[in-house]
């Protein structure tokens, strides 16, 4: 279990030199192209194409801005506008970026495809929630706004913070009020196979699935 600050961020071009990014996290730490997985927090302030990423799946969230089309080579466009439903898109894809209003700063969730999947949730935090991490399963909050006290940690996770409940985290609880961003990585079984349908887009539901954390 890891809290994380802004000073615990990187900062860096994107890797085709169009736009910034800030780290948040990735697995293994320090990993520079072969992670498993990475969180980061995207600034778009023109249109431009995005980066390709062969052998990744991406999910994609407004955070901040009027919002975003993107386009596809191999799938139908979509708009986002700020804090809406996440978009699930192959990294290997070509995609471009329209802005719809103005800049906008993007949360961005990557995963080696067949290693590992991730699940990305806007959730209200009222009062406790629990997290279970283990061999199968990490989760990694980033606080929108607001502040929660987290078990076994002094300090509290605060606005701009995360928190990376790595495999040997256990059973954690949250509690106090907010915004969260939640990030949930399960382990793929080394004979399960992934794929995202170059048909079209995935796009995260609305409703809270039944392994979402518990309130």
């Amino acid at each position: 279990m890891r809290l994380l600050t802004a000073a615990d961020y990187r900062r860096m071009r994107w890797k085709n030199d169009l736009g910034w990014t800030t780290e948040i996290a990735v697995s293994p730490a320090d990993a520079q192209t072969d992670y498993d997985w990475r969180v980061s927090i995207a600034e778009i302030e023109s249109d431009c194409a995005f980066s390709a990423f062969p052998g990744f799946d991406r999910s994609l969230l407004v955070l901040h801005g009027a919002g975003i089309e993107l386009s596809f080579d191999q799938a139908p466009s979509v708009t986002l506008h700020e804090r809406d439903r996440p978009a699930q898109f192959a990294g290997e894809w070509q995609a471009a970026c329209r802005l719809l209003d103005g800049p906008t700063r993007d949360f961005n969730v990557m995963t080696q495809r067949g290693i590992v999947s991730a699940e990305l949730l806007h959730r209200p935090l009222v009062g406790a929630m629990w997290f279970q991490a283990n061999a199968q399963t990490e989760w990694l909050i980033h606080m929108l706004a607001g502040s929660a006290k987290i078990a076994g940690l002094a300090q509290p996770l605060e606005t701009g913070g995360s928190l990376w409940l790595s495999p040997h985290s256990g059973h954690r609880l949250l509690d106090g009020g907010g915004d969260l961003l939640v990030v949930k990585f399960t382990r793929i079984a080394a004979n399960a196979t992934t794929e995202i349908s170059s048909h079209g887009l995935s796009l995260h539901p609305d409703s809270r699935p039944s392994d979402s954390p518990e309130k």
